[in-house]
């Protein structure tokens, strides 16, 4: 059973299985009927390659059951930046955070602004890999709503909620 304070692994996969990153440790700050929000500072990334590479920042990760998205708010020097990933929802294995990520990303900068990333790899991908239709619609879909969180400045869209669980995390050491 998962509990606040544990330390987690994510795995990051794409939709044929393959494993396409790992992150060392994220320690488990809430749990929720269907979310969970963990949080990392300078944690070790190991991609597909076997390349590896810390972390620069602290981030607190949100993800969700009920949503095909997970959202990671970056603390730089420069202000907090969104990562968003549009991924199935997450599930647990063992003692790791698992899902598969669909290549379109929402890029959140600290003025409010965001792009949407990784158009042109999510159509390769969805060609390559016979993404069905009903699977693009979703994709396309969560997006959308994502997109609409963010403009609603609904959480985690929102500095405080991302710095009172940086707090939380904080005081875990």
């Amino acid at each position: 059973m998962i509990k606040i304070g544990d330390k987690l692994k994510i795995e990051c996969y794409k939709h044929n299985g393959y494993l396409e990153q790992t992150s060392e440790e994220a320690t488990v700050l809430e749990i929720g009927e269907d979310y969970i929000i963990v949080a990392n500072d300078k944690t070790k990334l190991t991609e597909h390659d076997g390349s590896s590479y810390r972390t620069n920042e602290p981030a607190v990760l949100f993800f969700y059951k009920n949503h095909w998205f997970n959202i990671i708010g970056q603390l730089k020097n420069t202000g907090l930046f969104y990562y968003c990933n549009i991924a199935t929802p997450y599930l647990i294995d063992g003692r790791t955070i698992k899902y598969i990520d669909y290549d379109l990303d929402l890029r959140v900068f600290p003025d409010g602004s965001f792009k949407v990333l990784d158009r042109n790899e999510y159509k390769y991908h969805k060609k390559k890999m016979h993404y069905s239709e009903e699977l693009s619609k979703i994709i396309e879909s969560e997006l959308s709503k994502l997109i609409e969180l963010k403009k609603a400045g609904i959480k985690p869209f929102n500095k405080e909620e991302v710095l009172k669980y940086y707090e939380i995390f904080k005081k875990m050491y």
